[in-house]
């Protein structure tokens, strides 16, 4: 016999042997609370079926039917919508212009400004790699490469002093 404890709903398994009829004293293994347990007489007429249950199952199983219905309903309002606010972020123009070009214009430009700097980057160490040859070529350039390279030294240490 499966008997629960009423105060953590742990199952044991019991002998039945074990309950007298007037009952008797059980402590939980699990939660130690102690109650009363007493066998309960198996009914000795058999259940009948109430119609009042049998309507009202048929009056929930309707209602069901109909909260269903309403449901797919919602669900098609939703899709239509979501199908609308799409349509609408296309058309709605701010100052002439849709939202997500704005918010595109703006990636593109610190995009744009990221190539910027690291192209420059690139141009300043090409030109400090052939600076021989090219002072060869241009004498006068010597003097702006030097002060090119002091420029960027003082701005070196600018963003040190800065941290």
């Amino acid at each position: 016999m499966i008997v629960i404890c009423p105060s953590c709903k742990k199952k044991f398994n019991l002998d039945i042997n074990l309950i007298t009829s007037e009952g008797r004293d059980l402590q939980c293994g699990s939660c130690e609370h102690i109650w009363f347990y007493k066998k309960q007489e198996p009914m000795s007429e058999p259940l009948q079926i109430n119609e009042d249950i049998a309507i009202k199952e048929k009056e929930d199983s309707e209602k069901l039917n109909e909260d269903k219905s309403k449901n797919q309903l919602i669900k098609k309002l939703v899709e239509e919508n979501k199908k609308a606010k799409s349509e609408l972020s296309t058309i709605k123009k701010t100052d002439g212009k849709s939202e997500k070009i704005k918010k595109n214009k703006s990636s593109k430009f610190f995009s744009y400004l990221f190539v910027l700097i690291i192209s420059l980057g690139a141009l300043i160490i090409l030109i400090d790699t052939l600076k021989t040859p090219l002072i060869s070529i241009f004498p006068g350039l010597e003097v702006l490469l030097f002060n090119l390279y002091e420029t960027l030294k003082d701005i070196k240490l600018f963003i040190i002093d800065l941290s």
